[in-house]
């Protein structure tokens, strides 16, 4: 007698036959693995986030604090770092599992936080910092929920890992300053490898037990990943993503300052419920995309979106209200794209090298972290924060007619 579902092997990731036509739901089995996953990227993404909205005033307290280009070395040498693991933590994760490489990854995480924690000079915190990023396990948290999850819900589960970006960034910019202000710089560094700590338990005991797809084969190469051309559209677009993100943050902070007339410490009272409220509206683009397996059409509406929006900003830059409206329509936008963009990653790498595809991927996101850093400040010393936007706005157009080229995908 046939099954009701011939192609579905014994899985506790597959429902159980009824006969009727299967609803887009997450299982018990993936929704606990996507929650705990998606919490574990949570907890490290703001152990990461803590350091970026104080260090800059803080380090002036280390030797060497009052070297801007040190301080600026100490707040790029994570991304550094990791661009640099993310491929080979990905590799070993494909052959030896995703647990070991994410407890490995988060123990040098908790080392580099206490470095940091211990030194008196700046020099000391670059290299806890350039300790912490070895610890590369953006590449297999984001396989691990890839074999977790079916094609169908996929893009779901993505997004609660992606929006965990935006959410521990804007719940960083709240604590930070408290952090610091309550047990200095030394405790916030504490506070950190305390968050480590608390993702190694979690991968260790909370995210559940899935199995991997194919494991890797012995002799694995770079090169079989970047031949795939939808691939290399997607590296380039989490590059740029994560390149206008951190470009427009070199400006955004002191433009919100001097237009609201805000205090720096009041800052997350723009960010917090910006993000939140594009988070939110974000989820019916998801399940749209999802329903109607139109994901190349979701990839390339927000992306428009995105160029839109960093084309306008100029304009909206003069006016507090037209400031937050735009945040809005940006975060939907970034939502969107963090969300899908690592489901079409898993649906178009082979299954024996999803690691390594995933850690090819986010070595560009680091990247585009570090450039947008670098080449938005450069440009917003000599240009004005308007042509950062229009930076902003002209790489997202690039972007767009990159990702036209690739092959749809369902």
């Amino acid at each position: 007698m046939v099954s009701a579902t011939p192609n579905c092997q014994p899985n506790p990731n597959c429902p159980p036959p009824t006969g009727k036509k299967e609803k887009l739901k997450l299982t018990p089995q993936e929704r606990r693995a996507s929650s705990s996953l998606a919490l574990l990227f949570a907890v490290r993404m703001l152990g990461l986030f803590l350091l970026t909205p104080v260090f800059a005033d803080a380090a002036k307290t280390l030797i060497e604090g009052d070297n801007v280009a040190l301080v600026g070395l100490a707040i790029g040498a994570y991304g550094l770092t990791q661009a640099i693991m993310q491929i080979p933590f990905g590799m070993i994760s494909d052959k030896f599992g995703r647990r070991p490489v994410i407890i490995a990854g988060m123990a040098l995480f908790i080392l580099g936080g206490v470095v940091c924690a211990m030194s008196d000079s700046v020099t000391g915190v670059i290299i806890g910092r350039a300790i912490q990023g070895f610890g590369a396990v953006s590449a297999a948290i984001t396989a691990w929920v890839a074999d977790a999850t079916r094609p169908e819900v996929r893009t779901r589960a993505m997004a609660m890992v992606g929006g965990s970006i935006a959410i521990s960034f804007a719940v960083s910019l709240v604590l930070s300053p408290l952090l610091v202000k309550i047990a200095g710089l030394s405790g916030l560094f504490w506070t950190i490898s305390a968050l480590g700590f608390i993702c190694l338990l979690l991968a260790t005991f909370m995210v559940p037990v899935v199995p991997m797809h194919d494991q890797a084969i012995p002799d694995v190469s770079v090169k079989e990943v970047m031949k795939n051309d939808s691939l290399m559209r997607l590296n380039f677009g989490v590059f740029c993503l994560h390149f206008i993100l951190m470009a427009m943050f070199v400006v955004l902070p002191s433009l919100i300052v001097r237009v609201a007339g805000f205090d720096i410490g009041q800052l997350w009272e723009v960010y917090l419920p910006v993000i939140l409220v594009a988070f939110v509206l974000m989820v019916p683009g998801v399940f749209y995309v999802e329903t109607r397996k139109v994901h190349q059409l979701g990839l390339d509406v927000s992306v428009a979106v995105l160029a839109v929006v960093m084309a306008l900003l100029p304009l909206a830059s003069h006016y507090f209200a037209s400031i937050v409206l735009a945040l809005i329509v940006f975060f939907w936008a970034f939502n969107m794209l963090e969300a899908l963009q690592p489901s079409m990653v898993s649906r178009v790498s082979p299954p024996q090298h999803k690691g390594l595809a995933m850690g090819l991927y986010n070595m560009c996101q680091a990247l585009g972290v570090a450039a947008g850093g670098a080449l938005g400040g450069l440009i917003a010393h000599y240009g004005g924060s308007s042509f950062v936007f229009l930076l902003g706005a002209a790489i997202a157009a690039l972007w767009f007619f990159v990702s036209r080229g690739m092959k749809a995908l369902v």
